[in-house]
């Protein structure tokens, strides 16, 4: 995604001399209410228009930062164009050739519970180079019932999946662990809501769902292509249509669901991190993805994205990289952005085959019910 010029975005550029950047402090990028974007859908053309299409303020001070961080090497390779293609078959898996980050990235730390504590001697944000952080994240205060604002650094993930791939990490001072909290959620499902490209993501890997760091983060980053979770079908699961069951492939997930800002949106957080602390506290993994898509119900890949939908899947607990698969399972792969780690693989792989990766990570079917069952009663409590 090319980045566009303006004046707003000269504060969370690095001066030139490498001595300053830690002088320079962490650059503030404050946003308003009406900067929360309604109604962003993708071109009825070919996606490669939306590099011609105005940028948001956000998208501005975001890539034009990322941009420099990349040409001055701070990341571990250089992103080029990545080779893409869509699956054939009735999923419409998006791959994508990436050998650098499979070859590249940080080694995950030694997890083995979702529960586990933050440990300071474990690599954490704390430990990141100066020139990383592009700017922090903060709400105009006194915004309508607004939940009280952390500090939120964005920075840049060094391995990156795709351009334009942050970290969204709430004051890493605090040393909180990889258990996801309403403020970081919230800024995450903003920053969505801030980005004017309908293919801005943003999610959650819970430890045992593949998060390498065991220090609060959320990933965000562009993708320039649909993906099937974004129209999918689904079924109410409780009589005020709070929670429905996303049944369509590549894996059934529960849907949340909000139009916009606002009070329903601000409920939303809270049903979702009531029903991820649920999954946290009884030792369950657990993936999250917000995007831009459709009401719930019957949609179809071509619905208009009127909303956000937050999809939560929880899954059997998987400790470090499987090597020799052609794709680790976490938040992308099973919202159908699959990240290929060899070029063989890439030219082989099937729907079918990667359905089958997906299915392996997935609960049984008695454990899947009953923790169905159980996110149902507590979003029953709402009553």
């Amino acid at each position: 995604m090319a980045a566009a010029q303006d004046s707003n975005e000269i504060s969370y550029l690095l001066p030139p001399n490498r001595k300053d950047w830690e002088e320079k402090g962490v650059p503030n990028f404050v946003y308003r209410q009406k900067e929360l974007l309604e109604g962003i859908q993708w071109p009825r053309t070919a996606p490669s228009l939306l590099d011609r299409t105005p940028r948001s303020r956000f998208d501005s001070a975001l890539c034009a930062a990322w941009r420099q961080r990349m040409e001055l090497g701070l990341f571990r390779y250089r992103l080029g164009e990545l080779q893409t293609q869509t699956l054939p078959g009735v999923v419409g898996f998006v791959a994508q050739l990436n050998v650098e980050r499979g070859v590249q990235r940080r080694r995950p730390q030694n997890i083995w519970s979702v529960r586990q504590a933050f440990d300071p001697e474990q690599f954490n944000f704390n430990k990141i180079r100066p020139g990383e952080v592009l700017f922090r994240l903060l709400r105009e205060p006194d915004l309508p019932g607004a939940l009280q604002q952390e500090d939120i650094l964005v920075m840049i993930n060094v391995s990156p999946l795709e351009w334009g791939h942050v970290l969204l990490v709430p004051e890493p001072t605090q040393g909180l662990p990889q258990r996801l909290l309403p403020a970081a959620l919230r800024a995450g499902v903003e920053a969505v809501l801030l980005s004017s490209h309908p293919g801005f993501r943003v999610g959650f890997n819970s430890l045992g769902g593949l998060a390498s760091v065991n220090h609060l983060h959320l990933h965000g980053y562009y993708l320039a292509h649909r993906l099937p979770v974004e129209g999918a079908p689904s079924e109410p699961l409780d009589p005020g249509g709070r929670l429905h069951l996303l049944q369509a492939l590549p894996a059934p997930g529960f849907l949340f669901y909000t139009s916009g800002p606002g009070p329903d949106l601000e409920a939303l957080i809270g049903r979702v991190c009531r029903a991820t602390d649920y999954l946290t506290d009884h030792e369950i993994a657990h993936n999250l993805f917000v995007t831009r898509g459709a009401p719930p119900g019957k949609t179809s890949p071509s619905s208009a994205l009127t909303g956000i939908r937050v999809i939560l899947w929880a899954r059997k607990s998987s400790f470090g990289v499987k090597e020799g698969e052609a794709f680790n399972v976490a938040l992308c792969e099973l919202a159908g952005h699959l990240p290929i780690k060899t070029s063989q693989d890439f030219d082989s792989l099937t729907e079918a085959a990667a359905l089958a990766l997906i299915r392996d990570c997935l609960l049984p079917p008695a454990q899947a019910e009953e923790v169905q069952a159980a996110l149902v009663a507590l979003i029953a409590q709402d009553e």
